[in-house]
């Protein structure tokens, strides 16, 4: 699953992801090699330590991060927050968190976008576009294979930020701009 839905009201939208399936099973798999490598060796105990220690060190840096998305319509403001939990075990709890605050009316476009995983093929992610011309992915990690997952979470966030409605009045004040550039030289 690409984020879950915290909360959905009509001026507040909470998403959530946390670190998937695979994440968690990476973790657990490589935690594991440095246990069976302390168990079976016949080395120190310090030797044992280090195997352990190095083990779980590399399985928590490749762990995907904890991640929320706060639209909120009242205060005007989008929170994309991230949790990373070796930059907080790296930083000693004083880092791991980070966060990206944007205004809802520089929020132009939502789109989704096909990124290249390594190792594992293509999978999907949630673009946001601002008026500025910046993109920002809505996530850090891809979600691999499914992108109807993606497609909703795009399309719910296209209707919470009314962006049809925007598009529609933009081609709509387009047309007839263009409509009214035509008249004059269908008279001559």
């Amino acid at each position: 699953m690409y984020m879950q839905v915290e909360s959905h009201t009509g001026t507040f939208l909470h998403l959530k992801r946390n670190p998937s399936i695979r994440s968690w099973s990476l973790l657990v798999g490589i935690a594991s090699v440095g246990l069976a490598a302390a168990y079976y060796s016949t080395d120190t105990w310090t030797w044992k330590l280090f195997y352990i220690a190095g083990c779980v060190f590399v399985a928590i840096q490749n762990m995907e991060e904890w991640e929320e998305a706060i639209f909120d319509k009242k205060s005007g403001k989008a929170i994309l927050k991230t949790f990373n939990l070796y930059k907080k075990i790296l930083t000693l709890c004083r880092g791991g968190h980070e966060q990206v605050v944007v205004s809802l009316k520089e929020i132009r476009a939502v789109n989704v976008e096909e990124e290249k995983v390594r190792y594992f093929g293509k999978g999907y992610v949630v673009i946001l576009r601002f008026v500025t011309g910046i993109s920002h992915p809505l996530t850090q990690s891809a979600v691999l294979g499914g992108r109807s997952d993606v497609e909703a979470v795009a399309k719910l966030l296209t209707g919470f930020l009314d962006l049809d409605m925007v598009r529609m009045r933009t081609l709509a004040a387009e047309e007839s701009s263009d409509s009214d550039g035509e008249n004059p030289d269908k008279g001559e």
